[in-house]
């Protein structure tokens, strides 16, 4: 049974958005519950990157990338959330999901985190310099000619370009079991993210989402106006956080409109080896709760992940529309294979995806690596048991 003295510990990751308002939220849960959490962060790559194994053996709560869910589920690393006296709760997220951003936490029929915190790729610009960005790719092309336009490529958001184009085009990586892109499907996407790669600086191929809203937000002097695809963070549309605010907007429309786009954010779950499990549910449960997400979780730096915070007006007020101007982006989010081996796929073929857009690798070579791998990890069922 929970207890005044309980202490929980958490990890999520170091930016304001990940780290800032679960730190208010835990001061918060303390006043009003006497449980404590407390939090530490680790950086963006290794939010990523670290194996859950290790984190789950030593903190209670973990902020985490949805992708990681199947794998983790099947090795038992995460206590399930539902049927432990919240399904009411559960029942009244899930109606509120943004897109699919809820049920990327779910697995097999159980729930093992809340999306608390909801993103995909979307465009973001300068509304001083560029009061009305471009909609669709060919105009995308003619700014960048100008000079005017960043894309982070380091190889997790290359990677993360090249899925939302083929996903945008009907041709999702991993449609084929057991197949990344066939060369015809690949062949349009890799062509545009050549034509994009040799039209913004050099230091775009080892940038993330960050880095590139820095640029924009900076008053340096240059003429940086818009980015294409990289994932929103609300932060940099609020005044007051950086010299410059930065408008998101839907990404630029595609074969299938805004269909396609590789759905991101992040979501609270409850390590099977908590100290105290039934605790660690209990402030998942809340810190999702409209009341937290669009009050002092937003306050704090948060970028809520449910339709309530999405449709408050203050929040949107306060955004330049950051959450109704990317929704319809969001709806229509690709969902990555829900495969435990979706994640080794990712991390081996990412770097290959900004090695090709270097020219140190060509296309030929990129595709037939990742459909050889794709060909021993997306062979797996889904957790609806139909083919991934």
């Amino acid at each position: 049974m929970t207890t005044p003295s309980t202490t929980l510990r958490g990890i999520t990751w170091e930016h304001a958005r990940g780290y800032d308002c679960q730190v208010a939220a835990a001061a918060e849960y303390e006043r009003r519950t006497g449980v404590r959490v407390e939090w530490e962060a680790r950086s963006l790559q290794a939010f990523a990157d670290a194996p859950l194994e290790d984190l789950t053996a030593r903190y209670d709560l973990l902020v985490i990338d949805h992708p990681h869910v199947p794998l983790a589920a099947e090795a038992g690393l995460l206590a399930r959330l539902d049927g432990a006296g919240h399904d009411e709760e559960l029942a009244a997220l899930a109606a509120d999901s943004v897109g699919a951003s809820h049920a990327t936490y779910a697995y097999a029929g159980h729930q093992y985190g809340l999306a608390t915190d909801t993103a995909t790729q979307v465009a973001v610009h300068r509304p001083d310099l560029l009061p009305d960005p471009p909609t669709d790719w060919d105009r995308v092309l003619e700014l960048a000619d100008e000079g005017r336009v960043l894309w982070p490529a380091k190889p997790i958001d290359a990677w993360s370009s090249l899925c939302t184009l083929a996903a945008g085009r009907g041709t999702p990586v991993g449609s084929v079991p057991g197949t990344f892109l066939s060369d015809e499907d690949a062949a349009p996407v890799l062509d545009l993210l050549h034509r994009l790669a040799d039209r913004v600086p050099d230091w775009c191929l080892s940038a993330n989402p960050i880095q590139v809203a820095e640029a924009l937000a900076a008053d340096d002097g240059e003429v940086w106006a818009y980015a294409p695809l990289l994932y929103g963070y609300s932060n940099y549309s609020r005044a007051g956080y950086r010299p410059h605010r930065l408008r998101y907007v839907d990404m630029p429309a595609g074969p299938l409109g805004l269909a396609g786009s590789q759905l991101g954010g992040a979501g609270v779950a409850v390590s099977s080896r908590a100290s105290d499990v039934d605790a660690a549910r209990a402030y998942a449960l809340w810190v999702a709760s409209p009341e937290v997400q669009s009050g002092l979780y937003y306050d704090a730096g948060g970028q809520p992940g449910y339709g309530a915070s999405w449709d408050d007006d203050r929040l949107n007020a306060d955004s330049l529309d950051f959450f109704r101007g990317t929704r319809r982006t969001v709806e229509q989010a690709w969902v990555r294979p829900r495969t435990a081996g979706l994640i080794e796929l990712q991390d081996t073929v990412s770097p290959w995806v900004t090695e090709t857009l270097r020219g140190e690798l060509d296309d030929e070579t990129l595709l037939r690596r990742a459909n050889e791998l794709a060909a021993r990890l997306l062979l797996a069922e889904d957790a609806t048991g139909e083919d991934a």
